[in-house]
């Protein structure tokens, strides 16, 4: 697919690929075949969604501090608020694990504006609607999984170039945080997990998204022309890498016409598991 303004957060999701243009601030589904179908008119910029067990979307609404639930009539709901979990509400990446857990994180400061870096932080929203903070002190968290066993949150630490991973708690607190991968000159955006226990992360400045075990070692790369944002696993059987290449024109230029947006594919060597 192309035409895309800036396409971010893939999810493979009952047979098609979903993911948010925060630029026209759609979520699109798209098939295998190319055809797509904006789904869901987002509120504000940014957006991301992923979905609760039962099956119902979950969407970020970052400028109101609110993780919105989409009923079965369509009608969206507040599920969380996480309005006073940090100074810059939480709402760059959502991934909800199997039990309904729904972490959202936030940079800390607002790129958009220009203001200088602050740490970032990840809410965690739980099923009642109650939201806290359980992580802080990240460098810019990019993308984020939660491994199949519920057991293990990983979040990419764009600025630090490494990805990091906590224990998960029964009620999804984080703990024990440490380095799973330290990225030499990698820089983390998205992140997918498959079921070798590597991690594919999206590299923007790098052009490229890569393959990694925990430890760090680099097991395969797949150069793009433009930077690469996002990736997910999916297809029939989650061996289809699907990654969301846009042109990086800075903060200023992420909207500018033409629009750059693809989404590219690969065949991957292991299927996806976790979540997203």
């Amino acid at each position: 697919m192309t035409g895309i303004v800036f396409g971010e957060q893939p999810r493979w999701h009952e047979d098609r690929l979903w993911f948010s243009d925060w630029g026209s601030r759609e979520v699109i589904a798209v098939d295998l075949d190319g055809n797509s179908e904006v789904v869901l008119r987002a509120p504000s910029f940014p957006c991301c969604v992923d979905w609760l067990p039962d099956g119902r979307l979950l969407v970020v609404s970052a400028r109101d501090g609110l993780l919105l639930r989409r009923e079965r009539d369509g009608t969206l709901v507040t599920h969380g608020d996480m309005s006073q979990v940090s100074r810059v509400p939480p709402g760059n990446e959502l991934v909800v694990d199997g039990r309904g857990h729904a972490y959202v994180n936030g940079i800390g400061f607002d790129l958009m504006a220009g203001e200088p870096f602050a740490p970032g932080i990840v809410a965690l929203v739980r099923p009642d609607g109650s939201a806290r903070l359980v992580a802080e002190g990240l460098a810019f968290p990019n993308g984020m999984l939660v491994t199949p066993d519920n057991a293990t949150l990983i979040v990419a630490e764009s600025y630090a170039k490494r990805l990091s991973a906590f224990d998960i708690g029964a009620d999804g607190s984080l703990s024990r945080r440490r380095v799973w991968a330290d990225l030499g000159d990698g820089v983390p955006d998205g992140i997918c997990l498959d079921a070798d226990g590597a991690v594919w992360y999206a590299d923007v400045p790098n052009q490229r998204c890569v393959r990694v075990r925990e430890g760090g070692e680099v097991l395969q790369r797949v150069e793009t022309d433009r930077g690469c944002f996002a990736c997910a696993l999916g297809g029939a059987d989650r061996r289809t890498l699907f990654m969301m290449a846009t042109t990086w024109k800075g903060p200023a230029g992420m909207f500018a016409e033409p629009r750059t947006g693809q989404v590219l594919t690969v065949e991957a060597p292991a299927p996806g598991v976790g979540w997203p």
